[in-house]
């Protein structure tokens, strides 16, 4: 349970509460998540957050009272980011945006009164893709948000290309062993083999990869046997 009292967020100052999503176009709209976690030991920053990110049309996950509280509300609420603050009780909020986007795919952004070069360099080596300073105005914070959100999701998407590629590389390999496999088993000329298991694959209404893992198999058991 949180250290804090749940936030009624409320008209407060004038330059971290606005009513409503002001001074948004509809596409920077949709480049604001939905779902934010707020981490700081400090209530009254805590709430003054708060009332920011609602401002922003966001809703409202916490606040966590440090660093751990954060990691075990991420886990139960799922947001889509996270505020947090860098001087925290226990896990400090530079290792736990470390922990949220490794394990949770959550990007974080550092709020703090502190930037110091070796907080900084830190920040850059972990899950952080935002470095806001306080005090904090929802114009600051919207745009750290989009910055952040836009960063994480090109992360995201450089990571999704890399892991295909990775696939693609790994499934041209296997291709190519049961090509060979039916080179040496069957006779086969190179381009016989490819086109044969192009056919198959045609076919059988299988991936290529597939059939190819399937050569492999048979070879395996019995090279000599005919396909």
């Amino acid at each position: 349970m949180s250290a804090y009292p749940p936030i009624l967020v409320g008209p407060m100052d004038e330059t971290c509460c606005p009513k409503g999503v002001q001074g948004m176009t509809a596409e920077q709209t949709s480049m604001v998540p939905g779902r934010i976690l707020i981490a700081d030991d400090e209530h009254l920053v805590a709430a003054g957050l708060a009332s920011c990110v609602k401002s922003l049309g966001c809703a409202v996950v916490g606040p966590a009272a440090d660093g751990q509280e954060a990691i075990q509300l991420a886990e139960r609420e799922c947001p889509d980011l996270a505020l947090l603050d860098i001087r925290m009780p226990g896990a400090d909020g530079i290792d736990a945006a470390a922990i949220l986007w490794r394990e949770s795919d959550i990007p974080c952004i550092i709020v703090t009164a502190y930037s110091d070069e070796a907080n900084v360099t830190r920040a850059q080596h972990s899950g952080v893709f935002g470095f806001l300073l306080k005090p904090v105005t929802v114009d600051s914070l919207r745009t750290a948000i989009a910055i952040a959100w836009s960063r994480a999701n090109d992360a995201r998407a450089l990571r999704n290309r890399v892991g295909q590629l990775e696939t693609t590389l790994s499934n041209r390999k296997i291709i190519e062993q049961a090509k060979w496999r039916l080179v040496e088993t069957q006779g086969m000329s190179e381009p016989e083999a490819h086109a044969w298991l192009q056919r198959t694959s045609r076919n059988g209404r299988r991936t290529l990869v597939d059939v190819a893992n399937e050569v492999i198999r048979q070879a395996l058991k019995a090279p000599a046997r005919a396909l």
